[in-house]
């Protein structure tokens, strides 16, 4: 008999049967008026979830493309940028700002830890940066920046935008757009959302899209926002062809959200996390992110002594679980498992079981049930 497979990385994360079902629907042309009329309220919609005084994007592509959406439309070559880096795709914002001739500055924190606001403050006290970048959480070490004190920090200098990489965050953690003074933020479909890969969602509030109308014409065509506001505004219109069956599924993604409600999203998030990263600790695990740092959304795994990473990863992909595989100086060293979106306390319990018949095949030495006890226990209060 075949085993299901549960998807447990940072992303792609497991899609429910309604998600699934808007995929499936017959496609409809982009002006079909029906179809306008969601794709409206959808981006009415996110732009309300997440408190955005500007526009909401949502564009055929992934986070990468939301990250180079970010930077093409609030600055121009020769700007100064200052990117706060808390693992490889803080690092993956260097050399994309570099292909646009910025002039680039890098706060690099030491894996498992974060660039601190104090940190930010030193370099804008020193030099104007028409922009701060930071990703809210690297999943290549499972740290979640102090976004909320970096942005106070940032915001003292009134030309200075802050610009959040939410990919791994948003829907997971709080980012209200007003409370946290946030002038730009994206992510992707995938991730806390639920839905499945190619939309990224992209919100820019009053002063970010005053900062783009100021740049006048920019060298990017398809992600020129200028270009996209007019079909967020009116989705008859016509730009680019949009993804008509994803701007289903992510309606339904958000339909669930609200019906959870976001407040009530997250401590389920923060509750999860709690339970399972005990769980895993308590297999004699070792999380890579420093306590104060840790995510909500996925947890880096540092291996014991004596397991092996390809064969550890193979074994509890037999056992019906993928999980992802360490970056940078880790690759080899560590497993990374995602816990956002949709996943419940069932698809937790079954993973980490597997996780633990995993390690059985590979020859590791602890007490099984050890961490699904933990976790139940955990769930259950």
């Amino acid at each position: 008999m075949t085993k299901h497979k549960l998807v447990m990385i940072p992303g792609p994360t497991p899609v429910v049967r309604s998600i699934q079902d808007e995929l499936g629907r017959e496609t409809v042309a982009f002006g079909d008026p029906a179809f306008v009329k969601d794709h409206k309220e959808l981006t009415e919609a996110l732009k309300k979830m997440f408190s955005c005084d500007g526009e909401a994007f949502v564009i055929a592509g992934t986070g990468t493309l939301g990250m180079e959406t970010a930077v093409a439309n609030t600055t121009k070559r020769g700007d100064h940028v200052l990117i706060c880096s808390n693992g490889y795709f803080g690092d993956r914002f260097v050399g994309l700002c570099q292909r646009k001739g910025l002039n680039v500055d890098v706060l690099q924190a030491v894996w498992g830890t974060s660039v601190t606001p104090e940190e930010v403050e030193e370099k804008l006290k020193a030099k104007h940066y028409a922009a701060v970048l930071v990703t809210h959480v690297d999943t290549s070490t499972g740290v979640c920046a102090p976004v909320g004190d970096i942005s106070r920090v940032v915001h003292r200098y009134e030309d200075t935008l802050l610009i959040v990489d939410g990919v791994c965050a948003t829907g997971g953690i709080p980012e209200d757009m007003a409370e946290l003074d946030i002038d730009l933020l994206f992510t992707g479909s995938q991730k806390a959302f639920g839905v499945p890969p190619g939309l990224t969602m992209i919100w820019a509030n009053q002063k970010a899209l005053a900062r783009r109308k100021a740049l006048g014409t920019i060298p990017e065509y398809y992600c020129d926002l200028e270009l996209w506001t007019p079909i967020m505004q009116d989705p008859s219109k016509y730009f680019a062809t949009p993804a008509v069956n994803m701007v289903w599924a992510l309606k339904e993604g958000v339909r669930i959200i609200q019906e959870e409600g976001l407040e009530a999203r997250y401590a389920r998030h923060r509750r999860n996390a709690a339970a399972m990263q005990a769980a895993l600790e308590a297999l004699g695990l070792t999380l890579l992110a420093e306590e104060k740092y840790r995510a909500v959304t996925l947890s880096n795994l540092i291996y014991p002594d004596g397991v092996d990473d390809a064969k550890f990863r193979a074994a509890v992909y037999e056992e019906g679980i993928t999980v992802g595989g360490g970056l940078g100086a880790y690759a080899g060293k560590m497993f990374r498992m995602g816990h956002m979106g949709n996943i419940d306390e069932h698809d937790m319990c079954a993973a980490l079981s597997a996780v633990e018949r995993a390690l059985v095949k590979v020859g590791y030495n602890f007490q099984p049930g050890v961490g699904v006890g933990t976790l139940i226990q955990h769930l259950a209060r």
